[in-house]
């Protein structure tokens, strides 16, 4: 059933909505052989935000829009700076860790790697957590959005029960007015950052999460049922919320589930904080196990 829905997933932007794909040449501006350094991380301090779910919803048999809630993050986030680069992403290549980045992608430190599937981001979030001792991990879609601030938009619309097929137009028409086929690995800042400081959200690059694709009943009160939860989708965040299966790594050219297709994927990481009390715990235990 998940190898035929993904199939099916493949064929629904490929008739239309594949742009032509851009030939970039390949820039080294930098020796790629090393070792993977520790990654800039900005905190945002706790806070609330205004959540709309993500996945497709219905009520009485017909499209519902998504509940909208209320979220509080209790503690900071830690995530990058700025999406993972393609020389870091090259070195985790180089060490046998990831799957090489597509021809024509460019490798320099100042600049996205893009056209990654989802699981070539978790190949690199184990990789960087491996060489580096802390745990690096894809935000989920709640968190890409607390962090995005302002960035995130929210992609609810009207829904008319006796036409549902006029919010998805509408949606389409929304997302066709950006310019979402420049695929242009732009160098870091191009897209300007936001009020966490956080650098280029929601421009040609969209961004994986760790959010699986569910389907949900609403019921008159507004509440989400048991869910049917496919993690073969993945949502991935930027200009607007894409819905696009995990193995792809070039949405224009077939596997996104619905709407206009991402022009870019790439990604960034969130860094657990280890609690000083883990760590003086974790500490000690090394310590009692040398002398026992």
């Amino acid at each position: 059933m998940l190898i035929a829905f993904k199939l099916k997933l493949l064929l629904a932007c490929a008739a239309g909505l594949a742009g032509p794909i851009a030939v970039v040449p390949l820039v080294s501006d930098i020796a790629t052989h090393g070792t993977a350094a520790q990654p800039a991380i900005v905190r945002v301090a706790p806070g609330s935000l205004s959540y709309r779910e993500a996945g497709d919803f219905t009520r009485a048999g017909h499209q519902a829009e998504a509940p909208l809630r209320a979220m509080r993050f209790e503690r900071p986030l830690h995530i990058m700076r700025h999406q993972v680069s393609s020389s870091d992403y090259q070195i985790c290549v180089q060490e046998g860790a990831c799957r090489a980045l597509d021809r024509g992608v460019a490798i320099a430190s100042d600049r996205p790697a893009v056209q990654v599937s989802w699981h070539d981001a978790q190949a690199y979030a184990g990789f960087l957590s491996r060489k580096t001792g802390h745990h690096y991990r894809l935000p989920s879609d709640a968190e890409w959005a607390f962090a995005a601030g302002t960035r995130f938009k929210d992609d609810g619309g009207s829904v008319d029960a006796a036409d549902p097929s006029k919010r998805w137009i509408g949606r389409y028409e929304r997302e066709s007015e950006r310019d979402l086929f420049d695929t242009t690995a732009y160098p870091f800042g191009k897209f300007g950052v936001n009020e966490h400081d956080i650098e280029d959200l929601a421009g040609n690059v969209w961004e994986w999460t760790s959010t699986c694709f569910v389907r949900s009943r609403i019921d008159e009160a507004g509440n989400a049922g048991s869910a049917t939860v496919n993690c073969g989708v993945r949502i991935a965040e930027g200009a607007h919320r894409a819905y696009v299966t995990d193995f792809i790594r070039d949405a224009r050219a077939g596997g996104c589930a619905q709407g206009v297709p991402p022009a870019n994927l790439g990604f960034r990481l969130v860094r657990e904080e280890t609690s000083w009390v883990a760590s003086v715990s974790a500490r000690w235990g090394k310590v009692w196990a040398a002398r026992s």
